[in-house]
This record gives C-alpha cells, sequence and structure tokens, in this order.
C-alpha cells in the first residue's frame, strides 16, 4: 500500500487522531523503567492499545536520536511494531541542499520504511524535490507550527500582503504534482486556520499542538466539518501517551484515544 492509500482508508473511517510516540523515558510509568528496555516496552503497550484506533503514528526522531545507536535501535524496532496497514511519519524535519536532501530521502524512506516526513521549506524547491520523487510516500511541510516562535518568521508579511506562510502552502500547492505533499500547520493556531481551511486545496493537513500545548480539539474539529474537508490529521502526543502514570496506563492510553475519536467522530 502506499502512503496515501494507508491515510485514505483511516480517514474513510472517520479516523483523524495521529498518536505521537515522543517517548521521553523521564515520563513514561515508573514500573517500566524496571523492564529491560523501558522505551522500546513502552511504546509497545502504546501501540498495542491505540493502533485499532489510530489514523497514524508519527515518531519524533530526536527522541531516540539522542540515545545512540541504541536510540537508533529502538526507533527501528519501534516501527516494526506499527502494522503494516498504518502510516508512519517521520518527524525529522529535514530541509537541506540537493545531494544531502537525497541522502535524507532515502535514510527515512528505504532505512526506517517511513511512509512520511515532516520537512521544511527554507532553502526552497531543491532541498524538497527528492523527497517529492518518492512518488508513494507523503511529505509534510512547515506552513504555520503551533510554537511562540513562528511569529519570529512564518507570520511575517510579504511585499504582496501576504503571510510568508500562506506563500509556502501556495508553493507546496504548485509542487504537489505527484499528490504527495501535505502540510504542517498548528492546531494552536485558531483564527489562523479558519482563515486559511479555504486555500488548503487537496493538501493533507497535519496538526499538531492539541493536547499539551492547548490547542482545542472540538474547534478544530468544527472548522474541518464546515469546510467539508477530512484530509487532516491531528497530532496527540504527551496528552494521550502520559494520560496515566500507574499500572493502569495500558487501558488508560486506550479509553483516551477512545475519548478523542468520540469528540472527532462526533
Amino acid at each position: 500500500m502506499t502512503a496515501i492509500e494507508k491515510l485514505y482508508q483511516k480517514l474513510k473511517k472517520n479516523f483523524h487522531i495521529c498518536v505521537g510516540l515522543d517517548t521521553d523515558i523521564n515520563k513514561i510509568p515508573d514500573y517500566l523503567k524496571k523492564e529491560k528496555n523501558p522505551v522500546l516496552e513502552f511504546n509497545k503497550i502504546v501501540i498495542e492499545n491505540t493502533y485499532n484506533h489510530a489514523a497514524a503514528y508519527k515518531i519524533n526522531f530526536a527522541f531516540y536520536e539522542k540515545d545512540g545507536i541504541k536510540g537508533i535501535e529502538n526507533l527501528l524496532s519501534t516501527i516494526e511494531l506499527i502494522p503494516e496497514d498504518i502510516l508512519i511519519i517521520g518527524d525529522a524535519k529535514r530541509g537541506d541542499i540537493g545531494n544531502t536532501s537525497k541522502m535524507y530521502a532515502e535514510s527515512i524512506f528505504n532505512t526506517f520504511g517511513c511512509d512520511a516526513v515532516t520537512l521544511h521549506p527554507y532553502m526552497g524547491y531543491d532541498s524538497i524535490e527528492p523527497f517529492l520523487l518518492f512518488k508513494d510516500k507523503l511529505n509534510f511541510i512547515l506552513a504555520l507550527t503551533s510554537n511562540n516562535g513562528a511569529n519570529d518568521f512564518e507570520k511575517l508579511r510579504l511585499k504582496n500582503d501576504k503571510f510568508l506562510f500562506q506563500t509556502i502552502i501556495e508553493k507546496v500547492k504548485e509542487w504537489n504534482f505527484n499528490k504527495n505533499c501535505g502540510i504542517v500547520f498548528g492546531a494552536t493556531n485558531v483564527e489562523e486556520l479558519k482563515e486559511n481551511a479555504d486555500i488548503f486545496g487537496d493538501l493533507i493537513i497535519l496538526l499538531p499542538g492539541v493536547g499539551a500545548q492547548g490547542g482545542d480539539l472540538n474547534e478544530v474539529v468544527k472548522i474541518f466539518d464546515e469546510k467539508k474537508n477530512n484530509n487532516y490529521l491531528i497530532n496527540v502526543s504527551r496528552s494521550l501517551i502520559y494520560c496515566d502514570d500507574s499500572k493502569d496506563f495500558p487501558y488508560s492510553v486506550e479509553r483516551e484515544i477512545r475519548n478523542l475519536n468520540r469528540i472527532v467522530q462526533s
């Protein structure tokens, strides 16, 4: 299955929750820290109790790369735990000059076997092109992010009176000739989401920021429902995977993703 096929089969079922595996050993339940490999055991429990309810998984590479070889092994083992029919997003935020991007693309898609990647566009088309050539993969390009620093550059108003992030969205639509592009648009930017939802076209929208960062799930879903746009993923990380630090954690994480789906599907 291609990345878009994996995603659409979930979206058709009205599954929109993307589980963020930003696993921090300091935040996992204490009883799991006694395991031989606490991070992998934690991820295994999260995956086993969410895969029937998740639209995708987003794995933040930084949380694994920091541990060197052991972290990379955990990253690869985590990817192997995810069922083959569910989209895996490598949240690596790549984007460099041509030859370097080509190597990054081969790493994310061939070595790690991810279905999708996050990219930053600030070095222009040639930094994105090597990823776009993988026609069966998806590329989520940063437009308006959920952090406070989005004000520094992304919300700058250009000479044409558009914001920089709006120009990025228009560029990504031009680059979407293989229908394998999406954008990252922070769920914390509710007003901007309302004002710009009409320009998304057929791009897939990845929305981080719900939960611990303060994004309102109900508001986000309402906006997309009003626009009759079903092409979106809502990433939930900390508020989901750290919802319980007791031995009831496996049951709690399943209950939490079910509750999230109820909100989305109501």
